[in-house]
């Protein structure tokens, strides 16, 4: 593996006739890591996670690979894109409100062999209906499972809040709904369990709260496991020919494929490997997706500043959520101002060594959030920009 000296060489050489803002993938880290996703699956197939890509050229490259297998998306207009290009195993792992989008699913058979839409309430099954407009094709339904991890007696939960499906009863009883409904089809069961997944286990500098989450998410797999393998159990008592059972993400897939319930795992930041995946002791990527900021000043000593650069990620606000200051080593953000809406100035020793026009290379906190701010990705191999490809920005389609 190169040292992040060499890489910053060899990515200046790469982009040296391309302007700074500027976003690459470097398809050796992108291939090494697609690689590492499947060794970790054990042989159970992984659904690539759209949301963590957002680029058709890199969904397609990685879909070639032996060991994933079919997309999970994340609206409805997205995955009907995805469908209408070619994609022909389209997982919506979110419910859906879109009228207009339910009525195409429904009128067109192409689209519904190919899209699985999410539901977690009857009310879902009833808006379909609604607006399906006269199209009378069969759609595909996947039911969610509420995976949080509930202590002292409920008052405690751990874990995203998604599904109100927590109990296999609960799932069974809508299996029922969906099954004695026509023009409906139940061929899936998912079940999320971000607490796991997205929650990095091995933070630098944070020694105990590293060990509470070890602690957590090792009840939380225990937890899970038991009552996931009901689920399934309760739900094949209604549909025995279910498709699929899908769960874990990036930072559970070995705990999540062990579990003979489960026939397929998710994955997608495990792609890219932005920052906040840095803190696992499970799997350590390598950063691929990076993004470039040109610098435009020189305040004074150890200080530069680079246009732009203010990305911040979704979720609970937090300098975590921030992109990271990656190549030349050594920089940071002034506290005072932190990452900049026109402008960012960053502080440390290697600020002396850069000149007006260098680069400074980021990797922003979460994936593929980083192509909702740029319209290209230049593919980076060796120290060469070999294709440059569209993001779904790019290509005029911002699904949210």
């Amino acid at each position: 593996m190169t040292t992040p000296a060499a890489d910053r060489a060899r990515y200046d050489r790469a982009t040296a006739h391309l302007d700074a803002p500027l976003a690459i993938v470097d398809l050796e880290a992108f291939d090494a890591n697609a690689a590492d996703l499947v060794r970790r699956a054990g042989g159970k197939p992984v659904r690539v996670a759209s949301k963590s890509v957002r680029c058709r050229a890199l969904l397609e490259r990685v879909l070639a690979r032996d060991g994933f297998a079919g997309i999970m998306s994340y609206t409805l207009a997205e995955s009907l894109w995805l469908a209408r290009s070619g994609f022909e195993d389209v997982l919506l792992a979110y419910p859906s409100a879109d009228r207009a989008g339910f009525a195409e699913l429904a009128g067109d058979p192409k689209l519904a062999a190919a899209v699985t839409v999410m539901v977690d309430d009857p009310a879902q099954l009833e808006l379909v209906d609604a607006a399906r407009a006269g199209g009378r094709e069969e759609v595909r339904v996947c039911l969610e499972l509420d995976t949080a991890l509930h202590l002292l007696g409920g008052r405690v939960r751990v874990g995203a809040r998604r599904s109100p499906l927590r109990e296999p009863s609960l799932l069974a009883d809508l299996a029922r709904q969906v099954a004695a409904r026509p023009g409906f089809r139940l061929v899936g069961l998912m079940a999320y369990e971000g607490h796991i997944a997205g929650v990095g286990d091995a933070v630098a500098g944070r020694p105990l709260r590293s060990r509470a989450v070890r602690l957590m998410q090792a009840a939380a797999r225990r937890e899970l496991a038991a009552r996931r393998a009901a689920a399934v159990r309760a739900v094949r008592s209604v549909v025995p020919d279910l498709e699929f059972v899908n769960g874990g993400g990036t930072g559970s897939v070995e705990s999540t494929v062990a579990e003979d319930a489960v026939t397929e795992v998710a994955a997608g930041s495990g792609l890219y490997v932005p920052r906040l995946f840095d803190n696992y002791t499970s799997f350590r990527g390598r950063p691929a997706a990076l993004f470039a900021q040109p610098v435009v000043r020189r305040p004074g000593v150890g200080v530069v500043t680079v246009l732009g650069g203010g990305y911040p990620a979704s979720g609970a606000a937090g300098a975590d959520r921030l992109p990271v200051p990656y190549l030349p080593e050594g920089l940071r953000y002034d506290p005072q101002e932190g990452a900049g809406e026109v402008q960012t100035p960053l502080l440390g020793a290697p600020a002396d060594d850069l000149l007006i026009g260098d680069r400074v290379w980021f990797r922003h906190a979460k994936a593929g959030e980083l192509c909702e701010r740029f319209d290209e990705l230049h593919l980076v191999e060796g120290d060469r920009v070999t294709a440059t490809v569209p993001t779904y920005r790019g290509e005029g389609r911002t699904f949210l």
